[in-house]
C-alpha cells in the first residue's frame, strides 16, 4: 500500500469545509518533444502514450473534469478520442523553454472554475485510478497545498568530484566503513515524476507561498517514466504487468465487427478467367470479438464503439481514431492479435476485484 506524509510548513490554503472545489487533471502533452518525436501518441503495448494515464484519471471519479494542454492536432484528436478536453494552449507557453509552471498557470488563468489542479505526466504509464484518489484527498481532506509523487530508492549516491584535482568523492548518504544491508536501510525518497497536485492560489503565487507540503509514496512497480528511446521497451513490459486497462465492465464485450474487405484480406481482389471477382481471405484467422477497421470511411463507426482497433497499415486518421493499433499489418495477424489484447483487458479486469492494488504476494 503507498503511503504518504504531510510536512506541516504553516496554515493550509484549502479548506475543505468551504464547499466542493472544481478538481481539474491536467496533462500536459507539447508536440515538439525533442528525444522521442511526439511521444506522447507513440503507441506504447498498443495504445497511445497519453491514453495510459487519461484512462487511469476518467476512471478515478475522483475529479471533475479531464484536460489535455497541447499545442498540435494530432494529438487534440487523440485526446479527444480517449475522452479528454483539449485546452490549445498559446504559441508563448510551447516553446522548448517555457515551463510546466507556466502552461498550467495560463490554463487556470482562462479556466476561473478550476481550483485544484491534478497535474499528471503523460510519461509515467503505470499510473492507477487509486493513485489519483489517495493523493487528491490530502488536499481535499488534509488541507494540503501541494502534494506530489515519490518512490522510495536503496541507492547509494556519490558527489561528483573535478578529477583533475585529485579528490576523493564523498557519499552524503552512507558510511563507506559500514555499508548497510538492504533490509537495514529505509532508503531515500525521489521524485518519480508521476504527478503534482496543488491547489489554485499556490500556482497563481508560482508555488512561492506554500502552506502544507505532502508527498506521495509509489511502489516502485508503478514508478516508470519515459525520457528517452531506451526506455521504451522497458516500460512496455512494466505496462503489460503493472499496467492500468480499465474497468470490468468495460471489457465486456457483445458483439464482434470486422470489415472483411480490408482486414482479414489484405485488400486483394482477382478476377478469374470467367471474369468473376475473387477475394483472397486468411481463414487461418477468427474472429473473436469488437470491432476492426482498416479504411478511412470506417473512422465513424470506429468512434461508435467501447473497444476498436486498427492494423499498423491503416490510414493515418484511422491510427489517430484508434483505441488499440495493432503490430501486425491487416491480413498478417491482426485480428487475431487484437482477439488476444481484449482477452488480456478482460483477465486483467477479473484479476482483482477492483483491478487497482496489486497483490504483491502473488507476483
Amino acid at each position: 500500500m503507498e503511503s504518504n506524509m504531510i510536512t506541516e510548513v504553516s496554515s493550509g490554503v484549502c479548506d475543505p469545509s468551504a464547499g466542493q472545489p472544481h478538481r481539474a487533471a491536467l496533462i500536459l502533452a507539447r508536440g515538439g518533444s525533442k528525444g522521442i518525436p511526439l511521444k506522447n501518441i507513440k503507441n506504447l503495448a498498443g495504445v497511445p502514450l497519453i491514453a495510459w494515464v487519461l484512462r487511469a484519471a476518467l476512471d478515478s471519479e475522483a475529479v471533475d473534469s479531464v484536460w489535455v494542454s497541447t499545442d498540435h492536432d494530432e494529438i487534440e484528436r487523440v485526446a479527444r478520442v480517449w475522452g479528454a478536453k483539449v485546452h490549445r494552449r498559446s504559441p508563448e507557453v510551447s516553446k522548448d523553454s517555457s515551463s510546466s509552471l507556466e502552461t498550467i498557470q495560463e490554463f487556470i488563468r482562462l479556466r476561473p472554475e478550476v481550483d485544484i489542479v491534478c497535474h499528471i505526466q503523460a510519461t509515467s504509464p503505470c499510473l492507477h485510478p487509486h493513485h489519483i484518489r489517495e493523493a487528491l484527498q490530502m488536499i481535499t481532506e488534509q488541507g494540503c497545498d501541494y502534494v506530489f509523487s515519490v518512490v522510495r530508492r536503496h541507492q547509494f549516491r556519490w558527489e561528483e568530484v573535478d578529477k583533475k584535482e585529485g579528490k576523493n568523492p564523498t557519499s552524503p548518504n552512507i558510511d563507506v566503513a559500514h555499508r548497510p544491508r538492504r533490509q537495514e536501510w529505509s532508503g531515500e525518497l525521489y521524485e518519480n515524476g508521476s504527478f503534482y497536485f496543488s491547489t489554485r492560489k499556490a500556482l497563481e503565487t508560482g508555488l512561492k507561498q506554500l502552506g502544507k507540503i505532502a508527498y506521495y509514496e509509489m511502489l516502485p512497480e508503478y514508478s516508470v517514466d519515459i525520457d528517452v528511446d531506451i526506455d521504451w521497451p522497458v516500460a512496455e513490459q512494466r505496462v503489460l504487468r503493472f499496467g492500468y486497462f480499465g474497468r470490468e465492465e468495460k471489457a465486456a464485450v457483445r458483439l464482434f465487427l470486422c470489415k472483411v474487405s480490408g482486414c482479414l484480406t489484405n485488400g486483394q481482389i482477382f478476377t478469374s478467367v470467367s471474369a468473376c471477382k475473387i477475394i483472397r481471405i486468411c481463414c487461418e484467422q477468427r474472429v473473436i470479438f469488437s470491432l476492426t477497421g482498416s479504411e478511412s470511411e470506417d473512422r465513424e463507426i470506429l468512434s461508435q464503439v467501447g473497444l476498436n482497433g486498427v492494423p499498423c497499415d491503416s490510414p493515418v486518421a484511422d491510427l489517430i481514431a484508434a483505441k488499440y493499433t495493432c503490430q501486425r499489418p491487416a491480413g498478417n495477424g491482426a485480428v487475431r492479435e487484437f482477439a488476444e489484447y481484449m482477452l488480456m483487458l478482460k483477465k486483467k479486469s477479473l484479476l482483482q476485484v477492483h483491478q487497482e492494488h496489486i497483490d504483491r504476494d502473488n507476483f
